[in-house]
């Protein structure tokens, strides 16, 4: 549902309703062409086989528009300009800076969404992998929150599998209480864990034996999985407040959830048919796949598929989802849509629920390969936020690294320079934070001179006219970005509307001018202030008062 206060919506619905078509309203590229622009009479000019301009200035003799804007006009071969009156511009920017939620429309259909995000590794330290889709789940969870639905964050965090039968193996071989190591004390026993399970046949024998004893409910070796999980989520949380993400331990559903499920739903599916055996391992064909989706392996064993499955189900019948939103690496976006499939199939995602796989890309070095630490591993996250912490403040390097990585398009790979997204010049994180510092000075400065800030009255200037049409578009952008989970979108708004108040502060003195401009110039950087600060909160990102 787009915001009833877009004004781009406003205009679109009034011009489709004559015209009989989109108008595809656009940003008009120059301010002497007004606010938008339409090129409609030049798409219906070849249908109609009439001149554009006759076709435009038919629908402009149609439309009436008086209450939004100023008299129509029609440009070069048949381009509709429209101009926002000031004081409609006023109105709406005055209502963006007296609504507390700053101008984000609350839904009036609350959905229950459930996102899956983050999922590190016990025992093993977050790398730059877990880096992305920490971030933009978190992002996700935010913007929906923040739109007034329930938000349900699934750490889907790896605590289940083969690997803890070395782990639990080198620990008693070692002599070691697991309870008393760290997170990256658990991560350098895993590398010898593995290094052992690879050089000696016995001690691979004895850890292939102790999965067997763990997963059948050893109480010995569950109570040092139970360490390991601890000590990794000490880990896994001090990263947490380190990003400033919203994960807390209430959060994790592990693999293991699921674990006593997984024979359930296995039985399920065969008694249903949904899943046949196949070479002797339990299947479920799903058409538009070459291989199908394997439930349970020859040997009895299951995989990720059948815990994804699990997950899914326990999602939609135990969370109630309406939504569910997946966010890990784009290279497992045909895993997801099989199980989606599958899901479907099987009657454990209705038709009403939507299931969504978010893919990102990779982050690269400078060289332009994905990014590695010296000993050839995928980088670690500390280690990232160090790097970029040698360059800024940690809020502002926390800034830096959440705008770099939702500023562009997801699916695209993107560079870490640490340098370069530390700057508080050109199109990065620490830029907003700057803009959102200035508006602060300035208000301050404003409170201790004795000026009040007043109401949103005088847009005489083209630079006042553009800061509060872009402030007008707040809730239209979370709204684009909640339905089509795209954070480069509002990445790019906060971006503009920064540069716009910069041009704005630049032509249009706010303390200097008197009376009712200035109190209205002040009103201005109060809106400002307050959507770049709900905005970078939506990413994840603080907006500071001094920089």
């Amino acid at each position: 549902m787009a915001p009833m206060s877009s004004l781009p919506s406003k205009l679109s619905q009034r011009v489709e309703a004559v015209a009989g078509v989109d108008p595809e309203m656009r940003p008009a590229t120059k301010p002497q062409f007004g606010h938008f622009q339409s090129n409609v009479a030049l798409r219906l000019a070849k249908t109609e086989g009439r001149p554009p301009r006759e076709v435009a200035a038919d629908i402009v003799s149609r439309l009436d528009l008086d209450d939004l804007c100023e008299p129509l006009e029609i440009a070069g071969p048949g381009f509709i300009n429209f101009r926002i009156k000031a004081e409609v511009l006023a109105a709406e920017a005055a209502a963006v800076l007296d609504d507390p939620h700053a101008g984000i429309v609350q839904t009036d259909e609350p959905r229950r969404v459930v996102i899956d995000y983050s999922a590190p590794n016990v025992a093993k330290q977050m790398h730059v992998g877990h880096l992305r889709t920490t971030i933009i789940g978190d992002c996700f969870h935010r913007v929906l929150r923040a739109q007034g639905h329930t938000v349900i964050a699934q750490n889907h965090i790896g605590d289940w599998g083969t690997q803890f039968g070395m782990l639990i193996e080198q620990i008693t071989d070692e002599g070691i209480d697991a309870s008393t190591l760290t997170l990256a004390e658990a991560d350098e026993l895993y590398k010898r864990a593995a290094a052992h399970f690879k050089a000696d046949e016995e001690f691979a024998h004895r850890s292939r034996a102790r999965v067997s004893q763990f997963q059948g409910g050893d109480e010995q070796s569950l109570a040092i999985w139970q360490q390991l999980v601890d000590v990794s989520k000490v880990g896994f949380d001090a990263a947490y407040e380190r990003l400033n993400v919203l994960l807390t331990d209430d959060d994790l559903a592990g693999e293991s959830t699921y674990n006593a499920d997984l024979p359930v739903l296995v039985d399920e599916l065969e008694r249903s048919g949904v899943a046949v055996v196949d070479d002797g391992a339990l299947c479920v064909f799903v058409d538009g796949f070459e291989a199908p989706l394997i439930v349970r392996k020859r040997d009895g064993g299951y995989g990720y598929a059948t815990t994804d499955l699990a997950a899914i189900r326990h999602r939609v019948r135990d969370l109630d989802a309406d939504r569910i939103i997946y966010v890990t690496d784009a290279r497992q976006s045909g895993h997801f849509a099989q199980v989606f499939a599958a899901a479907r199939k099987a009657g454990f995602l209705p038709g009403d629920v939507v299931a969504e796989h978010v893919g990102y890309g990779m982050v690269l070095g400078e060289d332009g390969r994905p990014l590695k630490s010296r000993d050839g591993s995928a980088a670690k996250l500390s280690d990232l936020l160090d790097l970029a912490e040698q360059n800024a403040a940690p809020s502002i390097a926390i800034a830096a690294i959440k705008y770099a990585d939702l500023s562009s398009g997801l699916q695209k790979d993107y560079t870490f320079d640490a340098e370069r997204m530390t700057k508080t010049t050109g199109d990065t994180g620490p830029y907003l934070q700057y803009a959102h510092a200035r508006c602060s000075q300035i208000l301050r400065t404003a409170e201790a001179q004795g000026h009040a800030v007043g109401a949103i009255s005088v847009l005489a200037e083209p630079a006042e006219h553009q800061l509060a049409l872009l402030l007008s578009r707040f809730g239209e952008i979370v709204d684009e970005v909640a339905q089509s989970l795209t954070p480069h979108k509002l990445c790019g708004y906060l971006y503009e509307l920064a540069g716009a108040y910069s041009t704005f502060y630049e032509q249009c003195p706010v303390l200097r001018s008197e009376g009712e401009v200035r109190s209205s110039r002040l009103a201005l950087c109060r809106a400002t202030q307050k959507v770049l600060a709900t905005g970078l909160d939506l990413l994840g990102i603080e907006a500071p008062e001094r920089m």
